[in-house]
């Protein structure tokens, strides 16, 4: 218990750890989302629905993913201006997620059957606001982030996964068709926005400024320069999380989609122990740059320690997993469940250095490793999927995940090592290399 609450006075550890617990706990119960939605509805109804979530996450991705890295970066060192940061990232990402979505949906008619429902006007009306609230949702958790508030994170991602399936149970019978799927899932994210906005501009903004005083942005040219790389970077992270599923419906049928999208979100739960714990290595390393080496070292330890044995017990029990969902998801989803889950450890490796890297200011670097791994990955896909299906995917995330991985390595030593330092503190601006 002491050594519990040691840990816990480390603002990395305690945000990573809370981090991971919001993954934890909004992957269960986004599981049991879809393990009802899979008892109630048949699969090509499953693979729809999770052909429309996909491509909501890309486009309002597109957007966020803008704001996201400079959400947690800057948020630091903002001060007097942390609200008019937030709210310019928020007005700037819904417009552009409208935009984005408008262009979509008028080129429906290319991503395959699996899109079809949304050539509708009412229910691409609707799509479209629900990319725009999307956005703002996803952006608001880096806030939360960046303001050290990691904790208030998994608070409103598990009442938010909690009350979805509730919502599913009470509207299966509701509405018709499978509209009550939908409604579900959104109408939580629409009350969620408002109240935890109240909580960040009422109550921990107000406190952060307060305890930052004499901090100051960089100029704006600065961040600038930093959002080139990291956008660059994180449209190319986007490929690599968000297209495999929605390439997966475009080249295959909704039933496939449905067995290969359910292996996807179990082991999307696993992966995000790295990437959370390479974004709490990020505000720290804002915070405290000094200390980079010895956060990037603790943070490779936790993750390991937390990591391996759930890929190993994923890759094992894999058709037992699947099998909660329908014997026909074991039995066309167990060896995709099997490669995914094993690629998660290489895939850990690489999130923590880019970690590491954006603390450093490195953001030209982060948008290279991240566009070999999309380009690989990508590739790939397309490739193996057209050939052998939904294995094909599977595949093909595990080579591209290993094989940037062993790229990266040296790299990863040498800030291990701590045999390399950020050329200037972090409130002093931004540099590249």
């Amino acid at each position: 218990m002491v050594e519990l609450r040691r840990e816990l006075d480390d603002p990395l550890i305690r945000n990573g750890y809370a981090l991971i617990a919001n993954s934890a706990m909004t992957g269960v119960l986004g599981l049991a989302f879809w393990l009802l939605t899979a008892r109630f509805y048949p699969a090509a109804v499953v693979g729809t629905a999770s052909a429309a979530y996909a491509a909501m996450n890309v486009i309002a991705g597109v957007t966020a993913l803008n704001f996201n890295g400079a959400l947690t970066r800057f948020i630091p060192l903002a001060g007097q201006q942390t609200r008019l940061l937030v709210t310019r990232a928020y007005g700037v990402s819904a417009v552009a997620s409208v935009a984005l979505a408008i262009l979509f949906l008028l080129t429906i008619g290319w991503w395959g059957q699996s899109y079809a429902e949304l050539g509708r006007p009412v229910a691409g009306l609707v799509f479209t606001g629900c990319v725009a609230v999307w956005a703002i949702f996803t952006l608001q958790d880096s806030v939360l982030i960046g303001l050290r508030g990691a904790f208030w994170v998994f608070a409103e991602n598990s009442v938010f996964g909690f009350v979805k399936l509730v919502l599913l149970v009470l509207l299966v019978s509701a509405f018709p068709h499978h509209a009550g799927l939908y409604v579900s899932w959104m109408l939580p994210v629409i009350l969620a926005v408002p109240l935890v906005n109240i909580l960040i501009f009422g109550n921990l903004v107000p406190r952060h400024i307060a305890a930052t005083q004499g901090s100051r942005l960089p100029s704006n040219r600065q961040i600038g320069r930093f959002l080139a790389g990291d956008y660059s970077g994180a449209m190319f992270a986007l490929t690599s999380l968000g297209l495999v599923p929605v390439v997966v419906a475009a080249r295959t049928n909704a039933a496939s989609t449905a067995y290969f999208y359910v292996a996807w979100l179990i082991v999307g739960m696993v992966d995000m122990i790295g990437i959370n714990m390479g974004m709490s290595l990020t505000v720290e390393g804002a915070f405290e740059p000094g200390t980079l080496a010895v956060n990037c070292r603790k943070a490779l330890r936790r993750t390991a320690s937390m990591l391996t044995p759930c890929a190993v017990l994923l890759a094992l029990f894999a058709p037992w997993w699947l099998g909660l969902f329908g014997p026909a998801y074991a039995a066309h989803g167990a060896r995709v469940l099997e490669l995914l889950a094993v690629a998660t450890l290489p895939r850990a490796v690489t999130e923590v250095y880019l970690g590491a890297l954006r603390a450093q200011n490195r953001t030209s670097l982060v948008a290279l490793i991240q566009a070999a791994r999309a380009v690989l990955l990508l590739a790939l896909t397309v490739t193996l999927t057209g050939a052998i299906g939904t294995v094909g995917a599977g595949v093909a995330v595990l080579t591209s995940q290993a094989a940037i991985a062993l790229a990266v390595s040296f790299g990863l030593w040498r800030v291990l090592a701590g045999s390399r330092k950020a050329k200037r503190p972090a409130g002093e601006g931004v540099s590249e290399q």
